[in-house]
């Protein structure tokens, strides 16, 4: 079968390897659509994987769509022939991270995945996905381009039930890319009104007004002062950072006010260290978190947000390619221009 082979940004290559074998307690699905996300194209995240394994590439794509097409004897709940969402990440729901809900720090969490990886034609599901609740299998009315997205909006669920986002906030998003536009959307469907985005890519910043963003700002402007013009002369009650610019987290520390939550869903580089000014926090009442990932009640919950097409997310597809197009597809994502999801048919 066609496998995709992440060597750096500037070197995908399409390779042949044989199609994965399955056992008794396992699945294989037929790849239909796999979104490439922006973790894909974090060049230190993925060589410092590649130097853990001791390998020169890797074989990347998690958020997938696609059919089971051989199933084993011991497999009961499932069928051949299933329209499936399968999560490559589970948690053990048994540790002591799992049972104080943070279930994305749990060690099975981060060593778990289906074989190969989605950027190929077909994907073994081990039993311990299907075990731990990491398949879907998508209603009819639910096409495999919503199912692509089951998981990115599920690490915004998780995030925004984390930091316990509700209607009758502000929210300051950092970032108008795919994760800053569906922080967008949750937080319109859950109600709240003023919601500010900003980007440096006019594309995208319209792309925000279009998805009905309350006041979408450049970010080469003074994000604080313009904020607090907006709201009332108030600091947002939210920050979301979703860009790894360190410009960017700089503008949140300098954004709070009595009360603000800043969540960083995404972060600089290692080695990039921040200055505090905790002082200036103390008698604010500030809290600073990060959000990584998402969980099986993560997933469920935005499932369930596509499923009643209460958060539309195929306009956010600019491109498709086929999986011998694979090259062409990264460096478009790399390039951040006029692009936001781009999905990979194998």
């Amino acid at each position: 079968m066609k496998v995709a082979r992440y060597f750096s940004n500037d070197d995908v290559r399409v390779d042949e390897i044989p199609k994965p074998s399955i056992n008794a307690d396992e699945f294989l699905v037929k790849v239909k659509k796999s979104g490439i996300c922006g973790s894909d194209i974090l060049e230190y995240y993925r060589f410092a994987k590649m130097k853990k394994l001791g390998v020169d590439s890797l074989i990347l794509g998690h958020e997938i769509a696609g059919d089971i097409v051989e199933i084993g004897e011991n497999i009961k709940n499932y069928q051949k022939g299933d329209k499936v969402f399968v999560s490559h990440h589970v948690p053990c729901f048994e540790c002591h991270y799992c049972k104080e809900d943070h279930h994305t720090a749990c060690h099975l969490l981060h060593n778990t995945n289906f074989d190969p990886g989605g950027f190929s034609e077909y994907i073994r599901i081990p039993h311990i996905n299907i075990e731990k609740k990491g398949v879907y299998v998508l209603d009819k009315e639910v096409s495999y381009e919503e199912g692509v997205f089951i998981e990115p909006l599920g690490c915004v669920c998780r995030a925004q039930r984390l930091a316990d986002i509700h209607e009758g906030q502000t929210i300051l998003i950092l970032g108008s890319g795919v994760s800053g536009l569906l922080h967008l959307k949750l937080a319109k469907a859950k109600g709240v009104q003023k919601i500010i985005t900003t980007d440096i890519s006019g594309y995208r910043m319209n792309k925000a007004k279009e998805m009905g963003a309350s006041f979408v700002l450049n970010a080469n402007e003074d994000i604080a002062t313009k904020v607090k013009e907006f709201n009332e002369n108030r600091a947002p009650d939210i920050i979301i950072v979703c860009t790894g610019a360190v410009s960017a987290v700089k503008q949140a520390l300098d954004c709070i006010g009595p009360g603000t939550i800043i969540i960083f869903f995404a972060v600089p580089k290692p080695g990039i260290n921040l200055e505090i000014p905790i002082n200036n926090y103390w008698r604010n009442e500030v809290k600073l978190m990060t959000s990584y990932g998402a969980a099986p009640p993560d997933l469920d919950e935005s499932y369930e947000w596509i499923k009643s097409k209460k958060i539309e997310v195929t306009d956010l597809i600019t491109h498709r390619f086929p999986l011998d197009n694979i090259a062409e597809a990264f460096n478009i994502v790399c390039q951040a221009d006029e692009s936001l999801k781009v999905i990979i048919e194998p």
